[in-house]
């Protein structure tokens, strides 16, 4: 599947609401949902009326692009939330939460997702003291979250670290700016995920 390179902000027009894929750009006046928030293309401004099968898949586009996941990467934790006991909806998103690259993102150690993923690629972090380079493994509750000693000195890891204090940091992490680390102190809920998904729409879309 290729990878899309175009502009994000297309993103947020198309589902009709801010994802907050730029980072801090997003909360500033160049965000172009807040000057223009209709689709893109010729025909953004008319009228669209979905079927529900497009309303499922809308809501499922939606997280996707929320996360940064491809539609791949997508159905295999779909298909592990299904094999776990509980809510299948709600599973999911418990995942996708607790995706490494998130939690970097929510601990404000990276001002969008992308970012994240590009530093964890970079091996610029720690989990429990031990190098870590996957944007998509999962974090449990007790884990330690480090920016590696060598990288702390980074310009960007700093004004994060400055950054910190101005964020809403979720209920089920905590950080400790002083020392570049952040702790998983807890399994995250559903009414720790800010963002407003209708999960039982993506369970139905992919139950047909």
């Amino acid at each position: 599947m290729a990878r899309y390179t175009g502009s994000k902000c297309k993103y947020c027009r198309r589902e009709g609401r801010k994802l907050f894929l730029k980072g801090d750009r997003c909360f500033s006046d160049r965000c172009a949902y807040e000057r223009r928030p209709y689709p893109p293309g010729i025909h953004g401004q008319n009228r669209v009326k979905f079927t529900e099968y497009g309303i499922q898949l809308r809501e499922k586009q939606k997280v996707k692009r929320i996360y940064g996941l491809d539609e791949n990467q997508f159905r295999l934790f779909f298909k592990r939330a299904a094999g776990l006991k509980g809510n299948t909806g709600e599973n999911l998103l418990f995942l996708l939460e607790r995706r490494l690259d998130n939690v970097i993102y929510k601990l404000g150690f990276a001002n969008s997702r992308q970012q994240a993923r590009q530093s964890i690629k970079h091996s610029h972090f720690t989990i429990n003291g031990t190098k870590v380079n996957i944007p998509s493994m999962l974090v449990d509750k007790g884990d330690e979250i480090a920016i590696k000693e060598k990288s702390r000195a980074m310009p960007s890891f700093i004004e994060a670290m400055q950054a910190v204090g101005r964020k809403e940091i979720p209920r089920w992490l905590s950080v400790d700016t002083t020392s570049f680390k952040g702790s998983v102190t807890d399994i995250p809920a559903r009414t720790d995920i800010g963002v407003d998904i209708e999960e039982r729409l993506i369970v139905e879309l992919y139950s047909k």
